[in-house]
């Protein structure tokens, strides 16, 4: 059996100057907040994306984002699991701000001539048997918006950015090599000594390749794992205005390794998988630490908390491809000397903002491809360049992390 995690570093990113051409500028921006619009809450991880689906991006935790386009938007797609999908017009401005935005939650009504099968397994074995069959067929080029932050307690210690692309086989290839490199990155971090730690989790901008479920038929989507979890059937929820089957998933063995739970939602129409959710079990300290932790000082003690993965899936043209992934993890470490714990979190997440055109799809070279083992040196670009992601996508900073830029900055 496997589970789900790979062991991936958390990693220094460096601008690698001259790898891809530089983006065309993106000169039309949209600006805006999503937010609930019965009780006004701002929704995170909302999918924000243009016309065509060329570009993309997802809300913060603050409910705002910001989208870039080389022409004119027209309008603006919003979508989040639960909700009513919205698109509304923009005017016909180069910057567009202030675009607020009301989702309404959906209040599911199944149609009685649709009977919901109660056999969970045999769903998700047709599902993985769909998988060639509702994915790209032909090798795509993506280019992604990756962020990772770490904080201790409630102050950040950690910031780092990039701009990756992504090479993505054809689904029908076997033993096919997917491949990410970086292109442009910064880096911030706290000046304090006492913020060091020195700790190594999973984590790094190789996950886009590393934790693709969906591509690698690995985990949960592994058909010879399935064995080892139990299945239920939960209600049906809708993502893109269309219903899903939810499964829930939870071991039924104890094996030497540390399992996940998860919830895997499947299209009721094209059995394909547009959402996976999964919780690392941190029950058992040693097995979590090998699975949750990469490298640590001497002396230092860490223990897992939580870890969770969520990925994202969007269909487009009738094939589904990754959009977005999160990994979250919360530790605390403290030295044998010190009586009180310190508490960790650590957030990686990485939003597929542009799927490249077949013609400009070029394999990423194995002397250019970001290794999942890799830990780079510190050669990032000052973190306070307004222009820095001037002619790309990115995840809109939350108010709370750009406070801790300013922080860290002085």
């Amino acid at each position: 059996m496997k589970t789900w995690v790979r062991l991936l570093c958390v990693l220094l990113l460096v601008p690698y100057a001259g790898l891809f051409a530089q983006e065309e500028a993106l000169r039309y921006s949209v600006r805006g907040t999503v937010r609930d619009q019965e009780t006004g809450r701002p929704l995170s991880e909302v999918a924000v994306t243009l016309p065509g689906g060329r570009y993309a991006t997802v809300t913060n935790m603050d409910g705002t984002f910001v989208i870039k386009s080389n022409v004119p938007p027209r309008s603006v797609t919003f979508s989040l699991l639960g909700y009513q999908t919205v698109t509304r017009t923009v005017p016909d401005r180069e910057d567009v701000t202030g675009l607020s935005v009301g989702m309404r939650r959906l209040a599911i009504a199944l149609d009685p001539a649709r009977v919901v099968s109660g056999d969970p397994l045999s769903l998700m074995r047709a599902a993985i048997d769909k998988i060639p069959i509702n994915c790209p067929d032909s090798p795509e080029l993506f280019d992604c918006f990756y962020r990772e932050t770490a904080q201790k307690r409630s102050r950040f210690i950690y910031i780092s950015e990039a701009v990756l692309k992504v090479y993505k086989s054809s689904f029908k290839t076997p033993f096919a090599i997917d491949r990410t490199a970086v292109v442009k990155s910064r880096l911030l971090t706290s000046p304090k000594p006492s913020d060091t730690l020195g700790v190594k989790v999973v984590g790094g901008p190789a996950t886009a390749v590393d934790l693709d479920l969906v591509k690698l038929r690995q985990g949960i989507l592994d058909p010879t794992q399935l064995q080892y979890y139990h299945l239920k059937l939960l209600p049906s929820e809708v993502i893109d205005d269309r219903m899903q089957f939810v499964i829930r998933m939870t071991p039924a063995v104890s094996p030497d390794f540390a399992m996940s739970s998860g919830t895997v939602y499947l299209d009721q129409e094209t059995l394909a998988v547009t959402r996976i959710f999964l919780e690392l079990d941190v029950s058992d300290e040693e097995k979590a630490t090998r699975a949750m932790l990469v490298k640590k000082p001497a002396g230092l003690r860490f223990k897992p908390k939580e870890m969770t993965l969520l990925l994202d899936y969007k269909r487009e043209n009738g094939k589904s491809r990754l959009s977005y992934l999160k990994v979250l993890y919360r530790f605390n470490c403290d030295w044998r000397k010190k009586l009180w714990a310190t508490e960790f979190t650590a957030v990686s997440e990485m939003v597929v903002t542009h799927r490249h055109a077949q013609g400009e799809v070029v394999p990423i070279q194995r002397a250019e491809a970001f290794r999942s083992s890799e830990s780079l040196s510190d050669r990032a670009r000052y973190f306070a360049d307004p222009d820095f992601w001037k002619a790309y996508n990115i995840i809109e900073p939350t108010l709370s992390l750009e406070k801790a830029v300013g922080r860290l900055l002085k």
